[in-house]
């Protein structure tokens, strides 16, 4: 079984500003302590700590108790949805733009 289990959609996770923040913060390092990361917000530490639940749900966050302190890291692994999501959107939105260049080309050799 997971260690840490889905329980929280991750586009539901990443929908908001200040939790693709966070995101980003862990992902430029390997682990940052709840006060560091409070440091980079303006609301309080039980603000922010509720937004790392929100992600922890999604699996995206990981977190061990190192004392009296808790640290944070990211686990990237649920965003591969996202992006698999996203990729065939991609690919739609070429496809059309592609066909709609054609059409264009095709309407201003027919002049």
């Amino acid at each position: 079984m997971s260690e840490n289990p889905q329980l929280r959609d991750v586009f539901d996770a990443i929908a908001d500003p200040t939790r693709r923040q966070l995101i980003h913060l862990l992902a430029e390092t390997d682990e940052l302590p709840l006060h560091e990361m409070t440091g980079q917000f303006q609301m309080g530490r039980t603000a922010v700590s509720k937004h790392l639940t929100i992600l922890k749900e999604a699996g995206l966050v990981r977190d061990r108790k190192v004392g009296r302190e808790t640290r944070f890291r990211l686990d990237a692994a649920p965003l591969r949805e996202v992006q698999d999501w996203v990729a065939f959107y991609s690919k739609f939105w070429s496809a059309n733009l592609l066909r709609l260049s054609e059409l264009l080309e095709e309407e201003e050799d027919g002049k």
